[in-house]
């Protein structure tokens, strides 16, 4: 049992729904805001669609992890699958680009121009995403992406909640640890890989 011993962070979805789709990017990402969620009566519905991901060995790795919680805790899962040739396509002539820069952007709202689609096609009223608490990407840009793909799909609403704060950051770790996830040392695809590897990440 994951006993949570932190402070509770109180919390209201967008037009107080009880249930909404989550973009998980991976466990680690998703395990404090998926427990902060359920300890407000919010019921996250996992979708991974991480195609950035790169090579397929690492994504099915991160998949694993992320299924692996989401049945310990009794939550829905929904595999999006993977399509790596897809997403080059739409960052063709970023490749170049730093990382929180412009391929980062083009990133985010190819996945979660994707999330905004199921939920609608699956009568979710709002969605966020796990990508908001990791180390390695801009808040501003998911937000950016998140709202960007909220506009494209009507009757959805993109929950743009800072969830690094309130000791969220802390408890990831701490959860981390806990499950004894697999957590990966860069953020996805072979250009952060490349980058990443050769710099100390940012805050």
């Amino acid at each position: 049992m994951i006993v949570n011993v932190m402070k509770r962070l109180e919390l209201r979805a967008p037009g107080g729904a009880t249930e909404i789709l989550l973009h998980a990017c991976c466990a680690p990402c998703s395990s404090a805001i998926v427990e902060c969620l359920l300890d407000n009566g919010i019921r996250p519905h996992l979708f991974y669609y991480n195609p950035n991901i790169f090579p397929r060995e690492e994504y099915e790795k991160r998949k694993s992890e992320c299924i692996r919680h989401a049945e310990a805790l009794g939550l829905d899962f929904v595999d999006a699958d993977y399509d790596h040739t897809r997403w080059q396509e739409a960052v063709r002539g970023l490749e170049g680009e730093p990382e929180r820069g412009l391929r980062c952007l083009q990133c985010f709202r190819e996945r979660l121009a994707a999330t905004a689609l199921y939920a609608r096609e699956h009568n979710y009223t709002v969605f966020a995403t796990t990508l908001a608490t990791s180390r390695w990407k801009n808040l501003a840009q998911i937000t950016e992406a998140g709202e960007w793909a909220a506009r494209r799909f009507d009757g959805t609403a993109f929950w743009g909640e800072n969830w690094r704060r309130g000791g969220l950051s802390e408890r990831r770790n701490e959860l981390v640890r806990l499950y004894g996830f697999y957590n990966q040392n860069y953020c996805g695809c072979e250009y952060s890989f490349k980058i990443q590897n050769s710099a100390v990440p940012q805050n």
